[in-house]
């Protein structure tokens, strides 16, 4: 299971269309982290224009929240005639409180690849000149300036603030080129801006792509450990998973069996320690979890979920709490618990790794003289990183935030999780690139090569290209390095 990575924007790169029906994760990713160009679909402007519109004739009519009235807990003050005009330009400034450093350009690109999109969906009635505006930064290399703290999972209301300044020119771009011309809005396009999750559901689509592909190697070094202790295949048996069908089980069960062939040796042992035995048990939920977290993506990459809700069609608006996160927020955070469980097995697996019961090789790989340490550091480091996983792993969900004078009584703290699970993927990176580094070490101390044919022989011979073959005692921060760098590019394998 892998999914390509974006590649650097070239003349020929064809561009994402967003639609505001049927955009992806992925495409999401491509636009941010490859600067590949966006156009809007056509039926999506169509519908993005009726609802702005339709805003224009509702408010004629009828009260509607951030339009003509104040936010939050002043949502029963009417914004007077006089004030009118300048309502939504107070409404961005006093909402531009962004805390912190600034966030990543990949990050802020993620963010506006999504709103751009969310607002072809058509319930904004947000005027289209917006939509053009935010097409135009992601098809340049400009990016608004947003910090990193102010959402509590009910809308990014400092972030998307900050980016509508942008907009209007009173604040400067990021990044090279010539500013655009400041686009101009009116009272009403204010919170229709602001009413949007599109930072934490851009960054969660960052961290969900991330974990397919960490997921997806995870199996390689898994596969290369199995070969270096002789583990049992028992375990992968299609008949054992076939008991007990998890989709994620399952399917981890079947990589590792396509992954390693049939066995180069007789198993060691009758039974293995649980990293060998129970990897498809532990492992699946991870697939399970990022496999829901895509489709909570999916749904929410194309929301309608502004509050007010125009209908265009029969010039209705809504009030409600689509706003709230509570579906992402609680799918990374399963997505982060699972991972730190396959994190777990990782360094369970190191373990045996240094232990000369399983290799038949002196304690900690060591090698040259009597007393030496191999790769003893090794799991200090791993387990370092696995505690800040640990860490990171507590749910964001548990908490919560009662602000506007009580008129909003519950947060998600989505945001908080989409940037924990950013974090944690990083330390489980580390973690699998020591276990690869000690599996690769074993298995040229016992002089084991994987089957010709297979893919973990693709694998090993990228990863024992990459890794020093010198197994004299010397600092292993290097080799952990470009294993990082190799689990990466196992992903593809």
């Amino acid at each position: 299971m892998h999914l390509d990575v974006p590649a650097a924007p070239t003349a020929a790169v064809d561009p994402v269309v967003l639609t505001g029906w049927s955009t992806t994760a992925a495409e999401v990713v491509r636009v941010a982290r490859g600067h590949v160009p966006v156009v809007l679909d056509e039926v999506g402007r169509q519908r993005l224009e009726a609802s702005w519109l339709a805003a224009q004739r509702v408010v004629l009519h009828r009260p509607v929240y951030g339009r003509t009235t104040g936010v939050g807990a002043n949502r029963l003050e009417v914004v007077d005639a006089e004030s009118l005009p300048e309502h939504g330009l107070r409404l961005l400034r006093s909402h531009a409180g962004g805390l912190g450093g600034l966030l990543t350009e990949e990050q802020v690109r993620a963010m506006l690849a999504v709103r751009l999109n969310q607002l072809l969906a058509g319930g904004a009635g947000l005027r289209p000149a917006v939509a053009e505006a935010l097409a135009a930064a992601l098809n340049s290399r400009l990016f608004p300036a947003v910090h990193e703290f102010g959402a509590i999972g009910t809308g990014d209301l400092t972030a998307l603030a900050e980016t509508g300044l942008t907009l209007i020119g009173e604040r400067s771009w990021l990044g090279e080129g010539p500013a655009p011309e400041p686009i101009t809005l009116d009272s009403g396009d204010a919170l229709a801006l602001m009413s949007s999750n599109a930072l934490t559901i851009g960054i969660a689509a960052l961290a969900w792509h991330e974990a397919h592909r960490l997921l997806s190697a995870t199996h390689v070094v898994t596969a290369l450990s199995f070969l270096a202790v002789d583990a049992s295949h028992e375990p992968l048996a299609e008949r054992v998973h076939a008991a007990r069908p998890h989709p994620g089980q399952v399917q981890t069960a079947a990589e590792l069996r396509r992954l390693l062939g049939d066995p180069l040796h007789p198993a060691a042992r009758i039974q293995d320690p649980f990293g060998y035995r129970c990897y498809p048990q532990v492992h699946g939920p991870a697939l399970d979890a990022a496999a829901d977290l895509g489709k909570v993506l999916g749904v929410e990459i194309n929301a309608a979920a502004e509050n007010p809700l125009i209908d265009a069609e029969n010039d209705v608006v809504y009030h409600h709490g689509g706003f709230h996160c509570a579906h992402l927020g609680q799918a990374l955070d399963r997505l982060r618990l699972s991972l730190l469980h396959t994190a777990q097995l990782s360094t369970a697996r190191l373990a045996s790794l240094v232990e000369p019961k399983f290799t038949g090789l002196r304690p900690f790989l060591a090698d040259g003289a009597s007393g030496s340490s191999g790769v003893m550091i090794l799991e200090y480091g791993a387990n370092s990183a696995l505690a800040d996983m640990r860490t990171l792993a507590e749910l964001a969900s548990l908490g919560n935030a009662v602000v506007s004078r009580g008129t909003e009584e519950h947060s998600s703290f989505a945001f908080q999780s989409a940037r924990q699970s950013l974090e944690t993927l990083a330390s489980f990176r580390l973690v699998l690139a020591c276990e690869l580094v000690a599996a690769v070490r074993a298995l040229r101390m016992r002089g084991i090569v994987p089957r010709p044919g297979t893919p973990l022989r693709g694998a090993y011979e990228l990863a024992a290209a990459r890794l020093d073959p010198n197994m004299t005692d010397r600092q292993l921060s290097p080799d952990v390095e470009a294993g990082a760098e190799v689990v990466e590019q196992f992903a593809d394998c």
